[in-house]
């Protein structure tokens, strides 16, 4: 399968993505003996890629990783941060932060909480974010105030963000307290922001927004599994090829051979 070169650079640990471009704009990559331009793809079972001079092989190549993290409020989902702020990575083992190629699948802000996929794995991250997956993720939110069952019903038909009608969402009423409502979301797309802002226009705004599954993946399940804000876990071998069933990935077992049950 052919990929962007940087991508397949940042996979392999060598660098960031970011990095990775800037390698290519100094020339430093070659792709069958000639000098890789930015955008150009290349199939590393096939294609012989070399970086500084040096050729990457599939037995170098970082054992795959599947995590799933709990976000805590006040941690931004990205790699890096230019203004400073505290990262997903900055939660993982020590071990795990460089030279891996680890990132976030998709992203909870900053303010959120809850189920976060983080892997080295592009196939499976590409399988996952692809707007045309509609995976679905479940949440937890307390909003602002009683919904009326009108309103509630527009929710789930649908409303108009960016000029484009959101999809159909399951919202269902888990409780009422004397000043806010505890709803359960389930969403199949993942617009920037979408539930504060659909709460928002809808006059009912989030108080707290945390996300307790995505897909067959949850958050908390047995004690064995059940995990802090703030830490992480591998993905069971039977996790994994429920995300990839979900979201439509071929159930090749590649990189199965590689998940770890328990953090070290």
């Amino acid at each position: 399968m052919k990929e962007r070169v940087q991508k397949i650079i940042a996979q392999w640990g060598i660098a960031s993505r970011r990095q990775a471009e800037a390698m290519i704009l100094e020339g430093r990559v070659r792709l069958n003996g000639e000098i890789v331009q930015i955008g150009q793809k290349a199939d590393p079972n096939r294609d012989r890629l070399e970086v500084d001079g040096r050729p990457l092989r599939s037995r170098n190549r970082p054992d795959r990783l599947y995590l799933l993290l709990h976000k805590p409020k006040g941690v931004v989902s990205t790699c890096h941060d230019p203004q400073g702020r505290k990262t997903v990575m900055d939660l993982l083992p020590k071990s795990w932060r460089q030279g891996q190629g680890i990132h976030p699948i998709g992203r909870l802000d900053i303010d959120s909480t809850g189920a976060l996929l983080l892997t080295n794995d592009g196939e499976l991250t590409q399988a996952i974010a692809h707007p045309r997956s509609h995976l679905t993720k479940l949440y937890h939110v307390w909003i602002a105030g009683h919904p009326s069952v009108s309103t509630l019903q527009a929710w789930r038909q649908g409303v108009i963000l960016d000029d484009q009608k959101t999809l159909p969402a399951v919202v269902k009423v888990l409780t009422e307290q004397a000043e806010r409502t505890l709803l359960a979301i389930e969403l199949r797309e993942g617009r920037n922001r979408q539930i504060r802002r659909v709460a928002e226009q809808l006059g009912h705004p989030v108080l707290k927004l945390h996300r307790v599954a995505i897909g067959p993946i949850q958050l908390q399940g047995t004690d064995r599994q059940r995990l802090a804000a703030g830490q992480c876990r591998s993905l069971s071998a039977r996790e994994l090829r429920a995300i990839r069933k979900a979201s439509d990935l071929a159930a090749s077992g590649n990189g199965l051979q590689s998940v770890q049950e328990n953090l070290p």
